[in-house]
């Protein structure tokens, strides 16, 4: 569905893209995850024809998305990040008209769409909050049937229930055979959508492959107060990056190695515990260090 290699894009002296590669193949909920500036949005602004690479290729659908730009637009579904809107049209009006683009709405599908997303139609643009311009380009893409749906960080100014709408009707679009790039910052939206993930930083792949094999991304993160001593802790296996802040273990740990974790925790005596995932920032500090390098996991 998608497959592009070595895309390069210079903005003047700065490099948006560094010879990036990216495969998504049909009917997966692909992941494009990179932190803010990592070359996410111009690469999907390449896939899309609106911007040409000035070395590498790409193709959408089987086609040039520069060259054919039409043909493949016919068949694709595409959320920005950042929604401008006609200040004069209704909500409705603009999801009718973006919807005629590719054909028209479905007028059961964009009823449904309406009442999940909790959006009045009737408002014009101008009166519009942010999340509320982000659900009527939801609603527009999803309201008719696509081969392939782009969407960069579409949860932008959403509320938890809109995301899990949406989070619902991706997972509907993939079940009934489409196609997903996920664009996003936010690792954990990527983990709950995603059959597989490609990580980009500086412009460059630095990793791509199913979520089950990028174990690191699966890390939990520990603040614990115990009597433990850090080499007991730091002596289990899955155990990564153990240091003492504020008085407190700072660890990460493998999904497999909970039970021993928390076995361990258990029979020392915790006085505070704190478990989350790590944040895309840490992440890449501590995984990825300072110079990309290329890496496939098959």
């Amino acid at each position: 569905m998608i497959e592009a290699a070595g895309l390069v894009k210079k903005f003047g002296r700065r490099r948006a893209l560094d010879g990036l590669d990216l495969s998504v193949t049909a009917g997966e909920v692909h992941g494009f995850l990179g932190p803010n500036g990592a070359g996410k949005s111009t690469t999907l602004r390449v896939l899309l024809g609106l911007l040409h690479p000035d070395a590498g290729t790409a193709r959408v659908l089987g086609r040039d998305p520069w060259r054919d730009a039409v043909a493949v637009h016919a068949d694709l579904a595409y959320v920005p990040g950042d929604v401008s809107l006609w200040p004069n049209l209704s909500g409705g009006e603009m999801i009718d008209l973006l919807a005629a683009l590719r054909g028209g709405a479905d007028p059961a599908l964009r009823r449904r769409l309406l009442a999940d997303f909790e959006l009045d139609p009737r408002q014009l643009g101008r009166a519009y909050s942010k999340g509320n311009r982000q659900k009527v380009v939801l609603v527009a893409a999803l309201a008719r049937p696509a081969a392939l749906y782009l969407f960069d960080e579409p949860t932008s100014g959403l509320d938890p229930l809109m995301e899990s709408v949406f989070r619902r009707e991706v997972e509907r679009v993939r079940d009934d055979g489409a196609t997903v790039l996920l664009s996003s910052h936010i690792l954990s939206e990527v983990e709950q959508l995603c059959d597989r993930v490609t990580i980009v930083r500086a412009g460059v792949t630095v990793e791509t492959g199913a979520l089950s094999d990028l174990r690191h991304l699966r890390r939990s993160t520990f603040r614990v107060g115990t009597s433990a001593g850090e080499a007991e802790i730091a002596a289990l296996p899955g155990v990564h990056g153990l240091h003492r802040e504020a008085g407190q273990l700072v660890f990460d740990a493998d999904d497999d190695a909970l039970d021993a974790v928390l076995a361990t925790l258990g029979r020392s005596g915790a006085s505070g515990l704190t478990v989350s995932p790590p944040s895309l920032e840490e992440l890449f500090l501590r995984h990825y260090g300072t110079a990309p390098a290329l890496q496939e996991v098959r």
